[in-house]
């Protein structure tokens, strides 16, 4: 969740780590700071519970020395101490000698921090990091030299950590991961290491992936350790398009707003690339995967709920058993023998998903990441890997990244069930026919929310809390709506299947009570509307003709001509109706704003979740 970057360039480090901190800014944080060598050999440790411009006008500031091209930088999601200037990284040792940032989380940090203490070392914080620069600086005056205090350093920790440290007179720079993600790159323009390759994309063209027990140091070259012992640095890994993030253009609002919009562009690339492996069985046979007889989705929030699609996709398509594990409760979980377990992880890094698979390990089990990220933790980690291709997506609380999964998840069911027979040609054409019309459908829908939604917002600002409800499918797209306008606007909204409303949830309903329904023509929903109606429930329906948001269905009449309607006539996709998420979206952005909400980066939300 703590983003970090670090650098040996040529020209001054604050050049460089501003610019980075700033694109690490979409994975949500509560402080940032740097540590950065100054050229008479002082270093200048500088921190705010700001955002990353206050930061920078702080460093502008600074009276002393001219600084060196040798820094680290971080930006924090706070999990031990409160959200104060002290408790921001980097973290130093007693006498400033080391300076230390770090992502994870120390476990054995207190007992470790009283016997610090019992040998006289001096505490600044209360974060569990701190306790590795005091550790370093221990085994430094033990007589060990840099390179070996780190690794004994290392082998004092329990837990999970993404580090730099650099000593600050020398301007020596150190890299080590367990656990939690780290990349290094060489350049024309220096060394760089970071969490995300988005940080350091600019002046880089390629990248070494650290993995658990790696230890790098970043001098005149790489010296790659691996659990102790010198090795060859692994391959290189091309930087692609998806890496970089496009800045707001002057008709961009905010970034959830175009990667809403983007959102039929994304489809139609991922359709346009998936499409035609899937229809032939290809794209499964490339996987190289075990035949299976279930399958298991594993993952969190939006993640989860886009494997809650893809789950449903393959029961429509071949009748196969699945089950859906949330990652962080999965210690109990049992699956059964040819299992297909789909991982999916927008990121690869979350952290529950990964200790999820330490767990979940089973014989004859066979494991597929979903992410948007190639090379990450879970990517490795997998036997099989598949990228969403959704491109970068910088809000904190996921969209087109929900879409992007939901598709290339649903062409993996087709492939599959092509592959295996279970699903005859004619069928299968029809579908990925029905899944190319897919971003015209969601281009509609994004027609009738930016027509309605605005009107729809101003009667709703008031209102405490929500619910939403579905059938079959649909019960998965509330819930990812849901989801969206607690994320967005800080209200109270509860996700239920329908059918659950008079076991519990109608004890909600009162007059005005929100109540957003994706009816996409589920017979048994107008008695459940009916019931809302009867009790003074404000009934907002995602839906076809006649609905509050007619985003759904096959001939849509949008008000002031604002889409063209879809010609042909639509049944139901295995997926269920995809395009509800959009009118879903946009009601949580347009709510969100109208109560002053940052809708890029809400409160205590972090993009890529790497604690547990």
């Amino acid at each position: 969740m703590c983003g970090i970057v670090g650098c040996s360039t040529a020209t001054r480090a604050d050049e460089y780590l501003l610019p980075a901190l700033q694109s690490l800014e979409y994975r949500g944080y509560d402080s940032v700071g740097v540590a950065i060598k100054a050229v008479d050999g002082s270093v200048a440790t500088v921190r705010s519970i700001n955002r990353v411009d206050d930061l920078a006008a702080r460093i502008d500031a600074w009276p002393g020395a001219d600084f060196s091209g040798v820094g680290i930088g971080h930006t924090r999601w706070a999990t031990h101490g409160d959200v104060t200037e002290v408790n921001a990284h980097p973290h130093l040792d007693c006498d400033g000698r080391l300076a230390v940032v770090h992502n994870g989380i120390i476990e054995n940090a207190d007992v470790l921090r009283t016997e610090l203490v019992a040998d006289g070392h001096r505490f600044a914080s209360a974060v569990d990091s701190e306790v590795i620069c005091h550790l370093i600086e221990r085994a430094l005056a033990d007589g060990d030299d840099m390179q070996s205090a780190v690794h004994s350093a290392l082998a004092r920790l329990t837990g999970s950590w993404a580090l730099l440290v650099m000593e600050t007179e020398s301007g020596r720079l150190f890299a080590a991961t367990h656990r939690a993600p780290l990349l290094v790159a060489t350049s024309e323009h220096g060394l760089f290491v970071a969490s995300d390759v988005t940080a350091i994309a600019p002046w880089i063209t390629q990248f070494r992936v650290m993995g658990d027990g790696d230890v790098v140091e970043l001098g005149l070259g790489l010296r790659w350790f691996s659990n102790g012992t010198e090795v060859a640095p692994p391959p290189v890994v091309g930087l692609s398009w998806s890496n970089t993030i496009r800045s707001l253009g002057a008709d961009d609002a905010d970034y959830m707003g175009r990667e809403i919009a983007e959102q039929p562009e994304t489809v139609e690339r991922i359709v346009g690339e998936l499409a035609a492996p899937a229809l032939d069985g290809s794209l499964w046979g490339d996987l190289a995967l075990p035949p299976f007889d279930r399958v298991a989705v594993l993952g969190c929030g939006t993640s989860l709920n886009a494997g809650k699609v893809i789950a449903h996709s393959f029961g429509t398509l071949g009748r196969i058993p699945t089950s859906t594990v949330i990652a962080s409760e999965a210690g109990e979980t049992v699956f059964e023998p040819n299992t297909l377990v789909i991982a999916a992880s927008q990121s690869g890094e979350t952290a529950d998903v990964l200790r999820a698979l330490d767990d979940l390990r089973a014989p004859g089990c066979s494991v597929l990441a979903l992410t948007n990220s190639t090379h990450s933790t879970l990517a490795r980690r997998a036997d099989a890997v598949l990228n969403c291709f959704a491109g970068p997506e910088v809000g904190v609380a996921a969209t087109k990244t929900f879409v992007a999964q939901v598709v290339t998840g649903v062409c993996v069911a087709v492939s599959s069930m092509i592959a295996r027979g279970l699903t005859p040609s004619a069928d299968a054409q029809a579908i990925i026919d029905d899944l190319r019309r897919a971003p015209e459908r969601l281009g509609l829908a994004l027609g009738v929310s930016r027509t309605l939604i605005p009107e729809l917002v101003s009667s709703l600002t008031d209102a405490a809390g929500f619910l939403f409800l579905g059938r079959g499918a649909g019960v998965i797209y509330a819930a990812e709506g849901a989801l969206k306008l607690k994320e967005l606007t800080y209200r109270w909204a509860e996700a239920y299947p329908a059918g659950e409303l008079k076991h519990g949830p109608l004890a909600l309903v009162e007059s005005g009570t929100p109540v957003v329904v994706v009816d996409h023509g589920d017979s048994r929903l107008p008695a459940n509307i009916a019931e809302v109606r009867s009790r003074g429930g404000r009934i907002i329906s995602i839906g076809g003709p006649g609905s509050s948001l007619p985003a759904l269905g096959a001939r849509i009449e949008v008000p002031n001509g604002a889409a063209p309607g879809i010609r042909s006539p639509r049944r139901e996709a295995p997926w269920g109706p995809l395009e509800s998420v959009v009118p879903m979206q946009m009601l949580a952005r347009q709510l969100a704003i109208a109560l002053g909400r940052d809708v890029d980066k809400p409160r205590n939300l972090a993009k890529s979740v790497t604690v547990e």
